[in-house]
């Protein structure tokens, strides 16, 4: 301030001019933002970010444009689909600056441009389509929107990167309709589900009974051939158990004492064969020696011994 106060009233001035000069010829430029410049009312050139410089008086800064990429929001619209039903549609259209030039130049309000343009590329769009195809396709509806609008807005030097629609709203009567049909769905869904659960429960039920049958009949099968092999198993033991007591008779009727034992056996059972005979007749003739034990053993004997010489002859 001292130094200020010091100099002469001419110098001050002549200072005071020189610093806004120079304030007016340096620019600083913001990142992401440029400035575009005319000379004389043209053109001259477009400051990006960083230190620039221009001439005071001769040049001005033109336009001030954002590289950043934007967000417009798209006002909700009235649109007509291929099957003649009227839709209530709004969205979000993103978008950025390419071209500082064009965007100054090429539009008198690029963001009032676009949007307009968006607007009538989504009524465009959804006259192409019906009703439920608005639904099930928006993601298709949304890069055909992006890509008609970037071939119409390459003259204003803006890129659209995406166009999202926040909602579709139907009439109400269309609203009524298909949630009817929603309803039906479901109900229809619900009946087939249960219609399935019915028919597999059966099916499991008669798998169930189909394979208890089997397996009793395969219980009964193994029962009756355990019993028959038991039986089998039993006759074949009682029939080797006869074979063997035959054998070992045969074998002990050879010896002397087998013989003695035989006659003494058949002795007993013609005893027992007459008293059986006298029992149950009420007249019986015998032969005077028939009562004599001594002379039935000795009849027994004797038909043993022809027996047996038969036998051997």
């Amino acid at each position: 301030m001292d130094f200020l106060s010091s100099l002469p009233l001419g110098e001050f001035f002549l200072l005071i001019l020189l610093l806004v000069v120079l304030k007016a010829t340096i620019l600083f430029v913001p990142q992401n933002r440029a400035y575009v410049v005319e000379r004389f009312g043209r053109y001259e050139s477009t400051k990006e970010a960083g230190l620039s410089f221009i001439l005071p008086i001769i040049d001005r800064v033109a336009a001030d444009r954002s590289l950043k990429e934007q967000a417009v929001d798209v006002p909700s619209q009235n649109a007509i689909t291929r099957d003649n039903i009227s839709l209530t549609v709004d969205g979000v259209l993103y978008f950025r600056v390419l071209d500082p030039f064009k965007a100054t130049y090429g539009v008198d309000d690029y963001v009032f441009a676009v949007t307009q343009l968006a607007q009538t590329t989504m009524r465009s769009e959804l006259g192409k389509m019906e009703l439920d195809k608005t639904f099930e396709e928006r993601d298709m509806l949304n890069t055909n929107i992006v890509a008609a609008i970037n071939e119409a807005s390459t003259p204003w030097g803006i890129q659209v990167l995406r166009y999202e629609i926040k909602d579709i709203v139907p009439p109400r009567s269309v609203m009524d309709a298909m949630e009817a049909q929603m309803k039906a769905e479901r109900v229809k869904r619900a009946q087939i589900l249960e219609s399935e659960g019915d028919r597999q429960a059966a099916i499991n039920r008669a798998q169930g009974e189909q394979q208890s049958v089997v397996l009793a009949a395969e219980a009964d099968r193994d029962e009756q051939v355990l019993r028959a092999q038991g039986e089998a198993n039993a006759i074949i033991a009682v029939a080797e158990a006869k074979a063997k007591a035959l054998q070992t008779i045969g074998e002990a009727a050879v010896t002397e004492e087998g013989q003695k034992a035989v006659q003494l056996d058949l002795a007993t059972k013609a005893i027992e064969a007459k008293h059986a005979i006298a029992k149950d007749a009420s007249v019986v003739l015998l032969p005077d020696s028939a009562s004599d034990p001594a002379s039935v053993v000795a009849q027994a004997t004797t038909i043993v011994k022809t027996l047996n010489e038969r036998t051997k002859q």
